[in-house]
Parts: structure tokens; C-alpha cells; sequence
């Protein structure tokens, strides 16, 4: 075995905690729908972290019984990450998802995407939003956003050595041992800390694979 490489992790039966975490930030308008969407039985326990919204994002989460956590002022998107996993840990997950509450990623598949960890097929296993050109611009995915994915994919490709395609999604699952190994709390607060954690992901030999999923795209609240 090399030096930096990671034991293959074995299958499980079941996740025993699966926890999906939510990175929020304006998220009022979309959050009710992407949580109602998630199958019922897939998950312990939601856990939205609010990175200082302008709109009722707390109060719709509070009032849709799930676990919210406050940032006491904007942080960033990778810092609302950071503490999204660490409350995670801390409860007990032996699975997480991480799914943006913006109603973009269809919740439904997160047991199906669950279900490829517990196999032991991979470790982390992201949403696919361009499985065809046609189905990702025919979902509403900005021409200019697909040319610059596209791009950014093959390029990260290369340089991780991995066959992805959509290395940007807001849809990512991991198992347990992913955010124990990873030191993901040297990564940057801002947007680049996804492509940091997967080339740390690449990095330690975990098995990085992707699957369908259909999107949707709509107007972004202002900030």
C-alpha cells in the first residue's frame, strides 16, 4: 500500500445515521420544498447551518423540525461546510449528505445515492448535472455555467486523475471515514473549499464516483 493511500472501506448492511446537512444561505423560497422531496425512512436527522440569511430561512427550517444551527455573522461557503460536518461528527453520523436547499438536485435520490456507499462502491459519490448537454441546458443550466463546467471538469479531471462528470455539484455523499481522514478544516471559507476537498479526497485513495441526477434551475434570491 502507498504511502498516502486509504484502506478500501468494507460494505455495510445499512447506514445506521445517515445525516443530510444543508448549507443555507437565502434559502426560504426553496428550502420546505427540497426537505419534503427527501423519501421519509432515508435519513436520522436534518441539520441546516444559516450563514447569516436576509430572509426567513431560520424560521421555515425551525418550523419544519430539523436541527438548525446559526453562524453569528456570513462566513462563506466553505465555512458553513466546516461546521455543517463537524455537527455531523459530533452527532453520530456514519453517513452524510450534503445537499443545497436550493430545490435544484432532486431529493428523492438521496437513498439511492446512500445505497452506492453502503455497497462499498464508493466512498463519496456526487450528483451529476450534465449527464448530456441537452438534458443539462434543457433543465435551465446557463449556457455560460455549462461551457465553464465542462472546461473546469476536464481539467480537474486530469490533474486528479479521476473520471467525473461534474465536479461542481451541490449533491455529495460521503461515508464517515471520508470526513475523519480529510483535513477539511484547511481548506478555504469561500467556494473553491468543494474542488479542495475532492483533490484531498483523490489524494488519500478514496473512491470518487458520480451518478445522475435531474436538476432544476431558478432565479437566485438576491443577496
Amino acid at each position: 500500500m502507498g504511502e498516502h493511500e486509504f484502506p478500501v472501506l468494507k460494505p455495510v448492511a445499512r447506514f445506521e445515521r445517515p445525516i443530510i446537512v444543508m448549507p443555507a444561505y437565502n434559502a426560504a423560497k426553496t428550502l420546505r420544498r427540497t426537505i419534503e422531496d427527501i423519501p421519509h425512512g432515508s435519513f436520522a436527522e436534518i441539520i441546516l447551518v444559516d450563514d447569516c440569511s436576509k430572509d426567513d430561512t431560520v424560521d421555515i427550517a425551525r418550523s419544519l423540525g430539523i436541527t438548525v444551527i446559526t453562524h453569528d455573522k456570513n462566513q462563506g461557503y466553505g465555512a458553513n461546510q466546516k461546521t455543517c460536518y463537524d455537527a455531523a461528527l459530533a452527532r453520530g453520523a456514519d453517513a452524510v449528505v450534503m445537499l443545497h436547499p436550493d430545490y435544484q438536485y432532486d431529493s428523492r435520490a438521496v437513498p439511492f445515492f446512500l445505497g452506492f456507499l453502503a455497497l462499498g462502491i464508493c466512498d463519496v459519490l456526487l450528483g451529476n448535472r450534465v449527464r448530456t448537454r441537452h438534458e443539462a441546458i434543457s433543465s435551465g443550466m446557463p449556457v455560460y455555467k455549462y461551457i465553464s463546467n465542462r472546461f473546469l471538469t476536464t481539467f480537474e479531471n486530469m490533474g486528479m486523475g479521476q473520471n467525473l462528470g461534474d465536479f461542481h455539484s451541490g449533491f455529495r455523499c460521503y461515508r464517515r471515514e471520508v470526513l475523519e481522514r480529510i483535513p477539511y478544516h484547511n481548506n478555504s471559507n469561500d467556494f473553491v473549499f468543494d474542488t479542495q476537498f475532492l483533490a484531498q479526497a483523490a489524494y488519500y485513495g478514496f473512491r470518487i464516483g458520480d451518478a445522475p441526477v435531474p436538476c432544476r434551475y431558478f432565479e437566485k434570491p438576491q443577496a
